[in-house]
């Protein structure tokens, strides 16, 4: 079982704007006011399952799921690996209605919200990686991909999830847009192998967003 107990707040700062140089001083009434409901409603929870790779298909599938992923950004992110994590994580749906609630009556707020539940979810995702990881003797694994990172289509969103159960297991669901529900949540591919993985491509370079990203019109990342 996952808890936080305090949101990494200089990556909310980050996902709200904020410049490391910038003062915040008259903002952390409300940032300490934010993470304080936020904290008091989220439920972090995640679920994984762990497969071989069949290397004999194209495209990429796996033995044991009727999954398959297709593009060369996916097939270079598990290049030389032999099994894959397929995961899912989510803050629950009281996320999102603590920050719809706020939407109604205080935009300055949900946006706070909003982008600290951004950073809230990568938190979940950091430490449910480390436990799989440890329960698994995992020796190397890859960063982890998402559906419409690169050229791996979002489309696969639903398909993750009933390959994970995600939906019965930890609520999570995917409208026909292919956005997931609650919306503070994740699923991602991690590739594992025995042997040293080489670092591949990530960031702006495999982003199917780049040229349209409010992130790197301020001379921003988002974490990727």
């Amino acid at each position: 079982m996952i808890t936080i107990d305090k949101i990494n707040r200089s990556e909310a700062l980050r996902y709200m704007g904020y410049k490391k140089d910038m003062d915040i001083k008259n903002t952390e009434h409300i940032l300490d006011k934010c993470e304080k409901e936020l904290l008091s409603v989220i439920k972090p929870r995640f679920c994984y399952r762990i497969f071989d790779i069949d290397k004999k298909g194209d495209p990429l599938s796996f033995k044991g799921c009727k999954l398959t992923l297709e593009g060369n950004d996916i097939a270079a992110h598990l290049r030389g690996c032999d099994k894959a994590v397929i995961m899912a994580a989510t803050l629950s749906s009281d996320t999102d209605k603590l920050i719809n609630r706020y939407k109604v009556r205080d935009m300055t707020s949900a946006f706070i919200l909003d982008c600290m539940a951004s950073a809230a979810i990568e938190q979940v995702c950091d430490m449910a990686q480390s436990e799989i990881i440890k329960a698994h003797h995992i020796k190397n694994i890859t960063w982890r991909f998402s559906p419409g990172y690169g050229d791996l289509s979002i489309k696969l969103q639903r398909e993750m999830i009933a390959c994970l159960n995600g939906e019965r297991l930890i609520g999570l669901t995917a409208t026909e847009n292919n956005i997931l529900m609650p919306r503070k949540s994740v699923t991602a591919i991690m590739g594992i192998s025995d042997n040293e993985i080489p670092k591949g491509k990530r960031g702006c370079a495999i982003c199917s967003m780049a040229n349209v990203c409010q992130y790197r019109k301020r001379g921003d990342h988002c974490g990727l």
